[in-house]
């Protein structure tokens, strides 16, 4: 059985560029940082394995590959983003700390169950800081969202 979420891994420009967003701007703690300099199937390498940790101990990681090509482009929030929970007292000062950083900076918006706000990293990924409101637990509870039955509304609807 899944236990959780240990890391997820996205690819990154710069390792140190992409510290300072995600140590220094959201405070989330660099954990851990390696080099990869032969894959298990023998070929050589150069990489930078780094994980950023959150407070229930996952993690956010990315690996720096210079001499891969990748396209590194400014993601669509409904193609990737990345979706963080906080305390609802944290999105406005952040929001805030985003605008004084000159970081792109976009809410707050009212999902019903929850409050986000959202910024675009170095690497073009959209970072969404989300807040549970109280009837969030209740409006993710699938005997009362039904998401099957909307799933196959959804199914049918695009013939």
């Amino acid at each position: 059985m899944l236990k959780g979420l240990h890391h997820n891994a996205y690819r990154c420009r710069d390792s140190e560029e992409t510290r300072g967003f995600y140590e220094d701007f959201l405070g989330l703690p660099l954990v851990n940082a390696f080099e990869i300099k032969v894959t298990k199937t023998g070929r050589e390498v150069k990489v930078l394995h780094s994980f950023y940790q959150m407070e229930d101990g996952s993690c956010l990681a990315f690996f720096e590959f210079p001499d891969a090509p990748f396209e590194f482009k400014a993601q669509d929030d409904y193609d990737l983003h990345i979706a963080l929970e906080v305390a609802p007292d944290q999105l406005q000062p952040m929001m805030d700390k985003g605008k004084a950083a000159g970081i792109e900076t976009r809410g707050i918006a009212d999902h019903k169950i929850m409050d986000s706000i959202y910024f675009r990293d170095p690497n073009g990924y959209v970072i969404e800081l989300t807040a549970k409101r109280d009837n969030h637990d209740e409006g993710m509870d699938p005997a009362l969202t039904k998401p099957h039955d909307r799933l196959r509304e959804w199914q049918a609807s695009k013939g």
